[in-house]
């Protein structure tokens, strides 16, 4: 899987490394001393000392559940330690909430926005700021474009938020904090979200932050984004710090890797072919809701990836085949049975498993413990008759938590205890154990680590052996290590199905995603004709 944005070379000529440099030997601005965090008997941190300098790109580096959004929650005012001291301008401070932090000049972007989709940019970066400004409209839009502009996060300051992309509803709240004058910004996960043009756009903006002398803190799992980015790398493993490195000191990415993970990872699968046999999905001519006669089969022993530009109907086709969106035209068939038929019973065993992208909305419910949101979808294999067999479902839960290796192995833990990476080896494991014959992964190792992602991949291709895979996929390198078939989608329909062999389909992938078919941008002359075809 690869996690390398494209960061064109012209960007880093223009902004040389060595106006940061010069902040390396000043005082930290924050200094972390010895935090201990716990949550019952899970320890987050553990005693943990980290020191946050101006002008400096600080990546924070872990798998899901390290215990860094912890530790950040915790600067921000978010969480209170356990134990350990925050000291701000040499002065030890207490947060009691995330006001007293961006008083403090600290401030958090969160992987899920706080923000008003029916406000405008402008009044969402002033909301709870002075009324005066409330009733200047102009001038708020004035203010907001010119600091938009000092730091290279363009948005339009009279843009409702509801109508933005991901990557500018980022840079709202990014604003949100450069205009309270935070000398401390921390981003979690910033470029889960992002398209590639979005995360080059975003080192930009980092970068120039940086040198105007701010202090940043880039929460990540992905290495080659930390290489690219960073001055200073901390790496996080069950809690502590256990290496810390400087840019010129900075080992390379197996090296990092091995630290992360506590092991050797190469994120690299023998995905050896199975022969296919019986069709387990068949889509038919499907239209409405932005599809345009799309069809497709899916057989068991293989992995079908849909490939394209989120927004371009993959959402619609999912919800179709999974029963949460009626078909508007055409047919959709399941182990040979007609949609309608297929959906109008319960779900049990050898059905159809759905692993939605949202893993923390859509698949799980964050208050319920890890055993009722391991019932939601396994609840009538429990049943007997009016009366739920609850210690078997126990029981099952336990098997899967531990088969799965699903961190911390509390069963009893509500949903939002586990990090990303953990709840989707729980949804992984809740929609295997039900032992389907048809599979839906959406973005399955989206925002996860290299050991999760490695499971996951594991997962996937074991479970062909038994049933079809239709895996849909923002990452082209996702799809071509796993998938005996690709179909590129664009504008709700798919401008090609192809063998993940055929080399020169594979190469003209990106063509595909812009709505080119390649055999027709060359009869043409050009790729607008090809569009046009397509």
């Amino acid at each position: 899987m690869s996690d390398t944005p494209h960061i064109p070379a012209a960007v880093a000529q223009e902004t040389p490394r060595r106006a940061r440099e010069a902040h390396a030997h000043l005082p930290p601005v924050v200094r972390l001393d010895g935090i201990c965090k716990s949550f019952g008997k899970v320890r987050a941190n553990h005693d943990i000392t980290l020191d946050i300098r101006p002008g400096c790109i600080k990546a924070l580096l872990g798998e899901n559940g390290a215990g860094k959004s912890t530790l950040m929650s915790i600067l921000a005012g978010k969480l209170r330690q356990d134990a350990g001291t925050t000291i701000v301008d040499g002065a030890p401070t207490v947060f009691a909430s995330p006001r007293d932090a961006l008083r403090a000049g600290i401030g958090m972007v969160y992987q899920h926005f706080m923000l008003v989709d029916s406000m405008t940019v402008a009044e969402n970066v002033l909301l709870g700021q002075s009324p005066d400004m409330v009733l200047r409209p102009a001038r708020m839009r004035d203010e907001v474009a010119a600091l938009a502009e000092r730091y290279g996060l363009a948005v339009d300051p009279a843009a409702r938020v509801g109508g933005l992309s991901m990557g500018e509803r980022q840079r709202v709240e990014i604003l949100k904090l450069l205009y309270r004058d935070s000398r401390v910004l921390i981003l979690d996960e910033p470029t889960a979200v992002l398209t590639p043009r979005e995360t080059d756009q975003l080192f930009e903006a980092m970068w120039r932050m940086a040198d105007q002398g701010k202090a940043l803190v880039f929460i990540s799992h992905k290495l080659q984004e930390v290489l690219t980015v960073a001055d200073e790398i901390a790496i996080l493993r069950r809690g502590e710090v256990v290496d810390e490195f400087s840019e010129a000191d900075v080992p390379n990415q197996t090296v990092l890797a091995n630290r992360m993970v506590g092991r050797d990872v190469v994120l690299q699968v023998d995905a050896k072919r199975l022969a296919p046999v019986d069709t387990v999905l068949s889509v038919e001519h499907l239209s409405g809701s932005g599809l345009s006669d799309v069809s497709l089969e899916v057989r068991r022993g293989e992995i079908v990836a849909i490939a394209g530009v989120a927004g371009n109907g993959q959402k619609e086709l999912v919800e179709a085949i999974c029963g949460l969106a009626r078909p508007e035209a055409g047919e959709v068939r399941i182990l040979g049975r007609p949609w309608r038929e297929f959906f109008a019973g319960p779900p049990g065993r050898r059905g159809l498993a759905y692993i939605p992208e949202d893993r923390q909305g859509l698949a799980t419910c964050r208050h319920l413990d890890l055993v009722d949101n391991f019932l939601l979808t396994t609840r009538n294999l429990f049943a007997k008759g009016v009366f739920l067999d609850r210690v078997e479902a126990v029981n099952a839960v336990k098997r899967v938590v531990w088969e799965y290796n699903v961190q911390p192995g509390d069963i009893t833990a509500p949903a939002r205890a586990l990090s990303g990476g953990n709840l989707q080896k729980l949804v992984i494991g809740r929609e295997f154990f039900r032992k389907p014959e048809v599979i839906v992964a959406e973005n399955p190792t989206q925002g996860l680590d290299i050991s999760a992602t490695e499971e996951v991949w594991g997962r996937l291709l074991e479970a062909r052996s038994t049933a079809g895979v239709l895996l849909v996929t923002g990452d082209l390198n996702e799809a071509l290590e796993l998938a005996d078939r690709i179909a590129v989608m664009y504008r709700g329909r798919f401008i090609d199905v192809f063998d993940k062999d055929d080399t020169a389909k594979v190469e003209s992938i990106g063509l595909m995603m812009a709505g080119v078919r390649p055999d027709a941008a060359d009869e043409a002359g050009g790729p607008g004709a090809g569009e046009a075809q397509a």
